[in-house]
């Protein structure tokens, strides 16, 4: 009896140790690290305190890569990362076609509410959202406007223009477009 349960354990512990080494390499084959895009992204706090940090400016600047600064230049970069089309993008945000064309060149500075619709064609997450609406030089979406909040919600959960502006209207508050 006593060697029938010593070999079901030294069974179960070998079972476990071969699961164990399967996922361990399994982890490792695949491409990427889970932490690599948070090392990428760093906060702005975190940033903050490594330039406050720094010895001087010169050793801060040389060693970070910092983000495309103008609208088009950002919206191009989101372009070619989501692999998306300029002309599809500007007709799924309802914007004249010129004015469009227009923003993603930079020949024109859009309105707060014309980013935004730009946002919701592209389907961009909140934090691209508000690094674009930083990039066009109005103000990021801010959660303790009512507005914003119904526009931060719809943005978190997917939802199209339309359905964002189904929700302003419904609240009775401006629609993007």
């Amino acid at each position: 009896m006593i060697k029938y349960i010593l070999k079901r354990l030294l069974a179960g512990v070998l079972t476990i140790v071969v699961l164990i080494t399967v996922a361990f390499f399994l982890m490792h084959a695949m491409p990427g690290s889970p932490f690599s895009q948070e090392e990428q992204k760093k906060l702005t706090e975190e940033l903050l305190a490594e330039l406050l940090d720094a010895p001087s400016i010169d050793g801060y600047v040389s060693g970070h890569d910092f983000p495309a600064t103008t609208l088009s230049a950002y919206l191009q970069q989101l372009l070619d990362e989501k692999g998306l089309a300029r002309s599809r993008v500007v007709r799924m945000a309802d914007l004249n076609e010129t004015f469009g064309y227009q923003i993603f060149t930079g020949a024109r500075n859009p309105s707060r509410d014309k980013v935004l619709q730009i946002a919701f064609a592209m389907a961009l997450t909140l934090r691209e959202t508000n690094r674009a609406l930083t990039a066009a030089g109005v103000s990021n979406l801010n959660c303790k406007s009512r507005r914003d909040a119904i526009i931060i919600f719809c943005i978190d959960r997917g939802c199209s223009l339309q359905k964002v502006n189904e929700e302003l209207y419904r609240f009775g508050e401006k629609t993007v477009c």
